[in-house]
């Protein structure tokens, strides 16, 4: 298993795991790997310190700290952290009706089907329509890694 840190061309550093340096090479040429935040496709492996085995060094003498990649700020890792968590919680408490979300949201607004939350797709027309109709929408782009199963 290999283990890599990654970054994408917006800043947005995460580790991805693969079988072998291959498996990375090739799910990256298939355009497989993206940022789980923004998913962007545009992702580069970033420079990480090795596992060390310093048992040999001599005792006293310091060793260099590693070098560390370019990361967002503690601040904009924060804030991405939350806004993961908010997406994830948003996943884990609707429903996902898909392309039938405008007509679903129709039906639970004048009570024909219970009230639950649903997330799915629409147009922006739809959306326009469905506010100009009273009931409340908002959208929340998610990245491709996001939209299928959660683990």
């Amino acid at each position: 298993m290999k283990v890599f840190d990654l970054q994408c061309e917006h800043g947005h550093g995460f580790e991805g795991w693969f079988a072998s340096e291959a498996d990375h090479a090739d799910q990256q040429a298939r355009g497989l790997v993206e940022c789980p935040l923004c998913g962007s496709p545009k992702v580069d492996k970033r420079p990480s310190a090795p596992r060390l085995n310093l048992s040999g060094a001599p005792r006293g003498e310091a060793l260099p700290p590693p070098a560390r990649p370019a990361r967002a700020t503690p601040e904009q890792q924060s804030v991405e952290a939350l806004w993961m968590r908010a997406v994830r919680h948003v996943l884990d408490h609707t429903e996902d009706v898909g392309p039938r979300f405008a007509d679903e949201a129709r039906r639970i607004h004048h009570g024909e089907s219970p009230e639950r939350g649903i997330r799915g797709q629409t147009s922006p027309e739809e959306r326009l329509a469905l506010r100009e109709e009273g009931i409340e929408v908002h959208s929340l782009p998610l990245p491709e890694a996001l939209k299928g199963p959660t683990h």
